[in-house]
């Protein structure tokens, strides 16, 4: 906290019988302008001000700030928690725990690696679907979850015992961000006698959620988040900020998440790549919180840091409405009215902030939306999902590009030809529980609810249950071909869906509870069945997923889809009965009465009125406060788990989950000089768009893969696999499965997908695993060239972690996205992008040279460089040779990269010898 106070901003507020220390944004003449966001930096500037890393000109910055200006003004961020989910929280506690025996080694005291702010944990990612559609899917679904993961969630219990202000909330509550808005948000944090901003950075990049609630916050990668925990400020840029206006009502038969795909592609298509996203004006009020959170949720999607509103009444009624006390209530209220931080335009003197830049949407003129097949920003309008499809196809089932194209060429680009007899081709099945049906391109193999973004909303929850009942009592049934789940994001939607006797509807349909977790936006929606599987992959079929969630990359959601679209829960239950994407809601009817009228989707979906009434009929404050009495204690299997003990980690070395990683072996006190890099070669050439879903192991681990290779050599059977972000404690298990994406195309290796490359010593295709060894064997450094937007998607740390451990030294793009660029620095792997409007296919590179980047060394005398040069040597001795810019955009991430990265930086300042 602040042991300088500059601007004397450090008072007292007074709320009810108690007070609290506050530092006054009013002490500083030129805050009172700025967005809310800005606001809630300053305050945590003159909060943490110590003269030395944090000073009188970083405030100073903020209150002359230039809207107009490009970011140039370096600040430290310390935010006031950290939230993590098991998938990368597992290794944030592995490094935790490794760090303890290197501070010992490096003559320091262990006892000093603990959190420094409260970290809390939510076990989310590890539920898998293998039982759908069936009464007991729930207790199964959770009892092989124990089974498969007993050894991380014992380390996790373990980590939860040893460090202190760190809180697990165990498996079968809820997903993180849900659970996040629900209960463990604070709104304003009060320590030590102190209340200041609720602010959180999280290892999951939908951390964004929480801004629905005014909270600012964001995701950042694993090794991030670890230093914040340990009390390192998260260095940035003072952002540029964009007010977003929203006004008008969304029409009837529209919901949030047909908004959120609109706002998704409109603010792609502006462009907010490490901006603040703010939303201002008289329609914020209109907006209920749970669809703010909806907003807020798809941030990454759009790509800017936040997406935030303000508090105001909105916010104090939810956070009455889901249990907070009366004097936490109080509090914020308070408080944020005392800082300036609380929106009301119609206030007197209410003064409207000023922007960097300025957009607005009307809400009445959305129109129900789907996205895909393989981007979330790719909005396509309902009425027009059938033609789009019918235009994507032939892109994921090769045999129409051969047999039709003479035909789609004969046709304008913006309409779409008949889909040929290839295409509608059936092929017949008899599933494992002997029904019999035809399989066809297009076919909808998974309807899932699932993921925070949409099952934390009521209004879109009960509007889909509704839909179901509706679809019942007219007869209508799910195809026997689509795998149809429900995975709610607490068990406050169950608890609703009880209340108001809407339960059987979904059953009837399908739609039985899975489980409480990310379930199948993350990869986890289970196999198929077998029969169906078996089809699919024999004829190459193109079939697709429809979820409720906010990621649909390539390779993602599951093994044997193509094609995987974003839609509304009402939607997933829509296309559940209509069983494919060749459809169209408005001209095709879903089913028929008993005496032959066709039955449409606009005949079973429900009345806005109906949605509302039946929302506030069956949630209350009551159903809040009981869910989340006892959060953290779990069930009985949690609380029946063998907890080790001790302070220090006791490794099991036969274990194949969690394993003590090499990060610190062979560490110093000081750090090696920084050193140029000479006769690399390429390991990957990318494209544009590739994702941390492409690169970070993610999903099931294949038999013949590194890993699964990896695992059976180690006696685990291949049902026992698991998935990669099970396994995340194993650093064994992720380098292998680095790079490793079914749908990742090496351009090294053209016409192959997947995890493969050219060894270029040997001139053999191999795994880009097997790959690595022989480079690091034969002390070749290693460089990756991508196109634009790399390293999209989520946070994931092991994007980062697996690049390092594979041996790449730098990793030169057109553009990165903003955590994956972060998290690079991290593990000490060096961000470069190409010259302005260059690109390696411009430049001629083909990723057979051999790389030298010269420069780097500038680094060793305090000095960041804004280029470094690189020359790139074809085999017959041409040379390309080009200034890429070093991406290293602050000082602290200087000194990351300095000393091998973050997490030695941090072990080198807590033993003392930094």
């Amino acid at each position: 906290m602040s042991t300088v106070d500059s601007f004397g901003s450090k008072g007292t507020l007074q709320v009810g019988d108690a007070s609290y220390e506050v530092y006054r944004l009013s002490a500083v003449p030129g805050l009172e302008r700025l967005p809310f966001s800005l606001k809630v930096l300053a305050e945590n500037l003159l909060r943490t001000e110590d003269g030395a890393n944090i000073t009188a000109d970083h405030i100073r910055a903020l209150a002359t700030w230039d809207p107009d200006a490009q970011p140039d003004t370096e600040i430290q961020f310390t935010p006031a928690r950290v939230i993590m989910q098991d998938f990368t929280g597992v290794p944030c506690v592995v490094d935790l725990a490794t760090m303890r025996e290197a501070v010992a080694e490096l003559g320091g005291d262990p006892e000093r690696i603990n959190p420094l702010a409260p970290a809390e944990m939510v076990i989310d990612h590890s539920v898998q679907i293998d039982v759908a559609g069936r009464a007991d899917a729930f207790e199964r679904n959770v009892e092989l979850e124990y089974q498969r993961n007993r050894e991380r969630y014992q380390f996790l219990r373990w980590g939860q015992t040893a460090f202190d202000d760190f809180k697990v909330v165990p498996p079968g509550t809820g997903i993180v961000h849900q659970v996040n808005i629900e209960y463990l948000a604070r709104g304003v944090m009060v320590r030590d006698g102190k209340a200041y901003p609720d602010t959180c950075v999280g290892t999951d990049s939908h951390t964004t959620m929480v801004n629905g609630l005014g909270v600012l916050g964001w995701g950042v990668g694993g090794i991030e988040a670890e230093a914040a925990m340990l009390g390192q400020p998260v260095s940035m840029l003072i952002p540029r900020v964009v007010g977003f206006k929203l006004t008008g009502t969304i029409p009837a038969g529209v919901t949030a998440t047909d908004v959120v795909l609109t706002i998704t592609q409109k603010l792609r298509q502006h462009g907010v790549v490490g901006k603040f996203v703010e939303f201002y004006g008289e329609g914020v009020a209109a907006v209920p919180l749970a669809n703010r959170a909806t907003i807020g949720n798809m941030s990454p999607e759009f790509g800017s840091t936040v997406a935030i509103f303000p508090i105001d009444g909105v916010t104090i009624d939810y956070l009455r409405l889901t249990g907070r006390s009366a004097e936490q209530l109080a509090l914020v209220e308070a408080y944020a009215k005392e800082q300036g931080l609380w929106l009301d335009p119609s206030a007197e003197g209410y003064t409207e902030p000023v922007f960097s830049e300025y957009l607005e949407l009307d809400l009445s003129t959305v129109v129900p939306s789907i996205a895909g097949p393989k981007r979330p920003q790719d909005r396509i309008e309902l009425s027009k999902a059938k033609e789009q499809f019918q235009r994507d196809l032939p892109t994921y089932a090769p045999e129409l590009n051969q047999v039709d194209e003479a035909e789609r060429e004969s046709f304008p680009a913006s309409d779409s030809p008949a889909i040929s007899s290839s295409a509608t081709r059936t092929y017949s099945v008899t599933d494992s529980e002997g029904r019999a049906f035809e399989l066809f391109h297009g076919a909808v193999a998974i309807a899932s609810i699932t993921s925070c973004t949409n099952t934390s909303n009521p209004s879109v929850m009960m509007a889909a249950a509704l839909l179901a009942k509706n679809a019942v009592e007219k007869g209508l049934v799910a195809k026997p071909w689509v795998k149809t789940s429900m995975a709610p994001g607490s068990q406050v939607v169950t608890n609703y869906y009880e209340k108001a006797g809407l339960w059987p509807y979904l059953e009837k349909l399908g739609f039985h509870l899975v489980g409480y977790g990310c379930a199948t936006c993350i990869g986890n929606s289970g196999p198929l069945d077998e029969k169906v599987s078996a089809v699919v992959q024999e004829h190459d079929l193109a079939v697709a997923a429809v979820l409720s969630g906010n990621r649909n990359f390539e390779g993602r959601i599951n093994p044997d889809v193509k094609m995987n679209y974003l839609a509304s829960p009402p939607l997933v239950i829509a296309y559940a009965l209509a069983g494919t994407m060749d459809f169209d809601f408005e001209a095709d009817p879903l089913g028929r009465t008993e005496d032959g009228h066709p039955i449409f989707l606009a005949d079973i979906w429900p009345a806005p009125e109906q949605v509302q009434a039946t929302i506030d009929a069956s949630i209350d404050r009551e159903m809040f406060e009981d869910d989340y009495a006892d959060v953290f204690s779990g069930d009985e299997r949690w609380r029946g788990l063998d907890t080790p003990e001790g302070n220090v980690f006791s490794w099991d070395p036969q274990s194949t989950y969690v394993r003590k990683p090499p990060y610190f072996d062979g560490m110093g006190a000081t750090p090696e000089p920084v050193t140029d890099i000479s006769g690399a070669r390429v390991l990957a050439k990318l494209g544009d768009s590739v994702t941390t879903d492409h690169i970070s192991p993610a999903g099931s681990i294949k038999a013949d893969s590194p890993a699964g290779v990896y695992l059976a050599e180690h006696g685990v059977e291949r049902r026992d696999f698991n998935s990669y972000g099970s396994r995340r404690g194993n650093h064994e298990v992720m380098i292998r499965g680095t790079f490793a994406n079914i749908r990742l195309r090496n351009q090294l290796v053209p016409g192959v997908e997947g995890g493969f490359t050219k060894n270029l010593l040997t001139g053999e295709d191999t795994t880009i695993y097997d790959a690595s060894v022989a480079y690091q064997a034969a002390g070749v450094p290693l460089v990756v060239l991508g196109g634009k937007e790399y390293g999209s998607g989520s946070s994931r740390d092991w994007a980062a972690k697996g690049t390092r451990l594979l041996g790449v030294r730098a990793v030169i793009t057109e553009s990165f996205e903003r955590i994956h660029r972060s998290n690079l620095i991290g593990m000490g792997v060096l961000p470069l992008q190409f010259p302005e409007g260059e690109s390696a296919d411009s430049l001629g590179l083909d990723g057979t040279e051999t790389f030298d980047i010269a420069g780097v060394t500038a680094l060793n005398d305090g000095v960041t460089p804004r280029t470094v040069k690189v020359t790139a040597t074809k085999a017959d001795g041409t040379v390309v040779a080009f200034d890429a810019v070093v991406r290293i955009d602050t000082p602290g991430e200087a000194d990351y990269y300095r000393n091998g990265g973050i997490l030695q930086y941090v072990l080198r300042q807590v033993a003392g010898v930094a």
